[in-house]
């Protein structure tokens, strides 16, 4: 039982240093279900507790407007962001469901402190201006452990800079778009490498759609797509292999599109150039490079077009095939640089000489494996094709947990048999550069998946692969 908390403190001290993304930047607007002081379970513990002398008088002036429930865990709080619907006296109720000690911290210095698995209360004044949170413990508020609480009708006030040096504190953190809770759920886009493709020849129609995609919960943009996913279909065949790409551009569309396969030897002025809305084009090219390819609209300003959504990989096997293996996935890193909610993405934030994406992200949106982990078996021999479509920021590919033994790198190959018995921990790709890892999960638990540049693992590049039933204690 020792060892098993040992082991456990390990794992949650890991856990924090990775899942920073679970105080992601994700400004979701969260209006409680105030339970009034009388109905509430730690209210009844309290009054059970504590000896009945106050009188009417005195328990009238000390009358809570309710209570708020705010959930811990690493590193984050949920939610983050509370409207309450007028000022005044509210108990806030701290569940710490993680494992390390958490507390909510407000700027007068109220506080509650709850170790792993338990709750605490706190009474704050919240006014008409509002109040934000922070956790305290050394650490937690810079990984994102910070939250607001506002008034209808009002806005919250940011500390001044001496009441943020007193009290750690200051606003979470924001991105310039408000969220909506009512916004639709996220698709989740199936990481599942399609299998090769009989034949070889390949005639496949992609239609370039432009509709709303709800990219992080509660935060759409107005994307445009390959077949009307975010990135577009996987397409994998193998060397010798013609493809012809019929390309559609309805008439509904707003702008004209076009399609750069980087798997292709022909003439930029010739299958790349742009079609407008009613038009359609044909793109054909043989595959005689093996590897894992991007393809995405060249259509001025390419950037623009990227970083809306439209882009996606080719995977090309040698004409031999590639060995077998139990399980395959496709993962592309891509950047959202935010507009208005229902709006195109911002051209202006993407142009920035110093890339600051809103959300760097895997398969077009937020932490979707992190609420969804990629299920695979103990032991298995797993496969990741990886492409770090950009447009601008670089990609370093690590699986936390494990080691990859099989890299195959824009033609360079790293092979299990090699000499000495080398391993590589990270992939380092540029933006429009790809790779092929292999590795096996070697007991059940929860295995991250990011990029090692982990100033964007809070800003939604976070996923898990699961293996087993994920408890590795069992």
């Amino acid at each position: 039982m020792i060892r098993h908390r040992h082991m456990l403190g390990i794992t949650a001290l890991l856990l924090a240093l990775v899942l920073s993304a679970c105080g992601s930047k994700q400004n979701v607007l969260y209006q409680p279900t105030v339970t009034p002081r009388a109905q509430t379970q730690v209210e009844s513990a309290q009054a059970a507790s504590q000896p009945t002398t106050q009188s009417a008088a005195q328990s009238a002036s000390t009358e809570t407007l309710g209570t708020l429930e705010i959930r811990a865990f690493e590193m984050g709080f949920k939610p983050a962001q509370l409207e309450v619907d007028q000022p005044g006296r509210y108990t806030i109720t701290l569940i710490n469901e993680g494992v390390l000690p958490h507390d909510i911290t407000f700027p007068d210095g109220s506080q509650a402190v709850a170790e792993a698995g338990k709750s605490a209360s706190v009474e704050v004044t919240i006014p008409a201006e509002g109040l934000t949170f922070i956790c305290s413990v050394p650490g937690h508020e810079a990984a994102g452990m910070k939250g607001t609480i506002s008034v209808k009708s009002g806005t919250v006030q940011q500390p001044t800079e001496e009441a943020q040096a007193d009290d750690h504190g200051g606003p979470a953190p924001q991105i310039d778009v408000v969220a909506d809770p009512n916004a639709p759920p996220y698709q989740r886009y199936d990481p599942s490498a399609p299998s090769l493709a009989e034949g070889s020849v390949h005639e496949i129609t992609l239609e370039t759609i432009e509709m709303p995609m709800t990219v992080a919960p509660g935060v759409v943009q107005q994307v445009w797509t390959f077949g009307g996913t975010v990135p577009g279909p996987v397409i994998r065949v193998k060397v010798g292999d013609t493809v012809r790409i019929r390309l559609k551009n309805p008439s509904t569309s707003q702008v004209p599109h076009s399609i750069d396969f980087h798997s292709s030897l022909v003439a930029w002025n010739d299958e790349m150039t742009s079609i407008n809305p009613g038009e359609e084009k044909l793109y054909e090219w043989k595959a005689e490079y093996a590897g894992v390819w991007m393809y995405h609209c060249g259509t001025a300003p390419a950037l623009h077009h990227i970083a809306n959504g439209m882009y996606g990989m080719v995977i090309v096997e040698p004409a031999e095939g590639l060995p077998p293996v139990d399980k395959e996935f496709a993962l592309v890193q891509s950047e959202w640089y935010l507009g208005p909610q229902g709006d195109l993405t911002s051209l202006e934030k993407a142009a920035a000489a110093a890339p600051a994406p809103d959300y760097v992200v895997f398969n077009g949106v937020a932490n979707q494996y992190k609420d969804e982990p990629i299920v695979v078996g103990t032991g298995e021999r797993i496969r990741v094709f990886v492409l770090n479509a950009g447009p601008s920021v670089d990609s370093s590919f690590h699986v936390v947990g494990t080691i990859f033994d099989t890299v195959i790198k824009e033609g360079y190959a790293l092979t299990r048999e090699n000499p000495g018995r080398y391993g590589s921990q990270a992939v380092d790709l540029a933006p429009a550069q790809g790779a092929i890892v292999e590795f096996e999960l070697v007991e059940d638990g929860l295995y991250p998946i990011v990029t090692h540049a982990f100033n964007y693992v809070g800003r939604g590049a976070l996923g898990l692969f699961q293996a087993g039933d994920g408890d590795p204690h069992k």
